[in-house]
């Protein structure tokens, strides 16, 4: 049974995480353009302008998805509660994995949306 609990908290990092982090990307982004912290590509970090719609976009997407993938992930466990530990291992990789897959997911509609409202030289339409 405890290794129910550590799988469940686990797979509750990653929503948990993307609603955080989500949330202090779209309400608070980072004042100065670095290449250690924040959303970094080279089309967000272009000038302020490009970083800081990059941040709102992302961030608002990452606080929604968490929200959205963290009730099935709650409830994908449940059935599983007093099953074995391989089917509560390979469940709870199965749903890690399409949690990490969506996350990297989300890089694609910034990116398109920074495409469709800025030039490749960061000067928006």
């Amino acid at each position: 049974m405890w290794f129910w609990w550590f799988m469940f908290c686990c797979d509750i990092l990653i929503p948990v995480t993307m609603i955080a982090c989500g949330w202090m990307m779209w309400k608070h982004c980072p004042k100065n353009i670095n290449g250690l912290m924040g959303y970094r590509t080279s089309r967000s970090m272009k000038n302020m302008d490009t970083w800081k719609f990059a941040h709102e976009h992302c961030g608002e997407l990452w606080w929604k998805i968490g929200w959205i993938i963290l009730i099935p992930s709650i409830i994908v466990h449940i059935p599983f509660y007093k099953t074995d530990e391989n089917t509560i291992g390979v469940v709870g990789g199965i749903l890690a994995t399409m949690q990490v897959i969506i996350l990297i997911a989300s890089i694609f509609p910034t990116e398109r949306a920074l495409k469709r409202n800025f030039t490749d030289d960061g000067i928006r339409r």
